[in-house]
């Protein structure tokens, strides 16, 4: 019996060192991130076109889980075709823009959300003469500083 309870109990522990729990900041800390201190002008991704403005909202937050950024996509501008690696949400706050995934495009304005999902083939245009404003979410695979 001494046998199986070790061997139950090295079992169980290995299996926590392939498979941690993530680390979780303490129960009710949280933390405000002030939109003007994300701000980066920059061509969009995935060999996106034009120029673009991201809030890189998130990219404050130490021990996250998720991705939490805000883009605002200028006349012209596109995030290229890429295949994600997860989950993702596109909700389009303001101005409109044609969304991709695995082939079929849509046209979104304010108030649209597209979910698209792993392994989807995604990008998006903007379209017309105002922004294209987007907040874009998706999980982390490990929680990241």
């Amino acid at each position: 019996m001494l046998i199986l309870s070790l061997a139950v109990l090295l079992t169980a522990g290995a299996m926590q060192e392939s498979h941690p729990a993530p680390a979780s900041p303490p129960a009710g800390v949280g933390l405000v991130i002030h939109e003007a201190d994300t701000i980066v002008r920059q061509p969009p991704p995935h060999n996106g076109t034009g120029m673009s403005t991201a809030y890189r909202i998130s990219g404050l937050a130490p021990n996250r889980s998720m991705e939490f950024r805000k883009r605002v996509m200028h006349p012209g501008s596109s995030i290229g075709l890429h295949v994600i690696a997860h989950d993702e949400v596109y909700h389009v706050v303001s101005g409109e823009g044609d969304v991709t995934t695995d082939g079929v495009t849509t046209r979104m304005k304010a108030g649209d959300t597209a979910y698209l999902y792993d392994g989807g083939n995604v990008g998006i245009q903007q379209v017309g003469e105002d922004d294209l404003v987007l907040i874009i979410a998706y999980p982390l695979a490990r929680r990241t500083d």
